[in-house]
């Protein structure tokens, strides 16, 4: 088979060709699938982020493929699939309905009083499941076919059909998760598979062995009773005390070392963008003052890798739609996709 790269120009301008980065290639050539999944039926706060994946699409034929950790990552071979039109209209019809539940409970009246909406709510939680077994059926078979997989969101309940793909390859792994939030509510406002619950979801997946979370500080009590009463298959660093070691004399390098030390052999990244300050992607769902610098969040996934561990993959989620928030989405795709080609070498 002819390697479409071979003759590539990293240099040149980014051609728009419909594939991540500008760059040639297809499903056949690429060692690295990327899914596209533009859901955000759920989100409770600002819309926008099931245009995420095109956000980041966009912006990312203006990249320079220079990477300081990884100057030929490109030539890994990177393929984004068609983001399907399908999902992106049953999101938009689900999100109406939705809001309609959103709205009720905010209102502090319950789900069935007239007109009762507990059917819709029952019709949105089994189409997000619809949305879950699509994704797990086209990341298992991107596996088999022995490529290395990567989804954009959406919001963050996008990736649970990857999770349980990953655990269908793997039988231990862990998820480096850096976030705002936990994301450990149980069916949060009665969405089974809400943005909220994603980690909630992803821990009744037996083969994931270990949940680190990085760059909370927005949680609610029953959340931060989950993280307690998990014996440890659940650390958090939450932000305001991340602050505080460093305004100590911490230094970012040495915490970065003991969160990876948490980590087993083998390593999810799940990044929602929120967990950065919210300067850089300030349209994402929900924002929340503080968290992290991008060098810094680089930093720890550097680290990731220079550990020995090996990172099986990862999700990007919570981009806004804006041009702005895409351009940061697209680096730390390319960041994250060239880490984790380094982690196998």
């Amino acid at each position: 088979m002819t390697n479409p790269l071979q003759d590539y120009n990293p240099s040149g301008v980014g051609e728009i060709n419909g594939n991540l980065l500008g760059l040639p290639g297809d499903y056949e050539s690429a060692n690295l699938i990327v899914f596209g999944v533009p859901w955000e039926v759920t989100v409770s706060y600002g819309a926008g982020t099931a245009n995420g994946p095109q956000q980041i699409l966009d912006a990312s034929t203006q990249l320079d493929l220079f990477d300081f950790d990884h100057p030929d990552g490109w030539k890994q071979g990177i393929f984004m699939m068609e983001i399907s039109p399908d999902i992106s209209e049953k999101n938009e019809y689900y999100r109406t309905l939705a809001a309609q539940i959103i709205d009720r409970l905010a209102q502090g009246k319950a789900l069935t009083d007239e007109p009762d909406l507990t059917p819709v709510l029952t019709e949105i939680n089994q189409a997000s499941q619809q949305v879950n077994q699509w994704l797990f059926e086209n990341c298992q078979k991107a596996i088999n076919d022995g490529k290395r997989v990567a989804v954009i969101g959406g919001d963050h309940s996008s990736p649970l059909g990857y999770f349980q793909a990953l655990a269908a390859k793997y039988p231990n792994y862990g998820i480096l998760h850096l976030d705002a939030h936990a994301d450990l509510r149980n069916a949060y406002e009665g969405f089974e598979f809400s943005h909220a619950s994603i980690m909630f979801n992803a821990m009744k997946i037996p083969q994931i062995s270990k949940l680190v979370q990085v760059g909370l500080r927005d949680i609610c009590h029953d959340e931060v009773q989950i993280i307690n009463e998990s014996g440890d298959r659940i650390i958090a660093y939450y932000d305001p005390a991340i602050k505080q070691k460093l305004y100590s004399g911490t230094t970012w390098i040495d915490l970065c070392q003991e969160i990876v030390s948490h980590l087993p052999e083998l390593v999810h990244i799940s990044f929602d963008v929120d967990g950065l300050d919210p300067k850089l992607c300030p349209n994402t769902g929900t924002p929340v003052p503080g968290g992290l610098e991008l060098e810094q969040a680089f930093c720890l996934f550097r680290e990731v890798v220079k550990s020995g561990r090996k990172i099986i993959g990862f999700d990007v989620c919570e981009v806004g739609d804006a041009e702005w928030d895409g351009n940061v989405g697209a680096r730390i795709v390319y960041k994250l996709a060239n880490f984790l080609d380094l982690s196998w070498r």
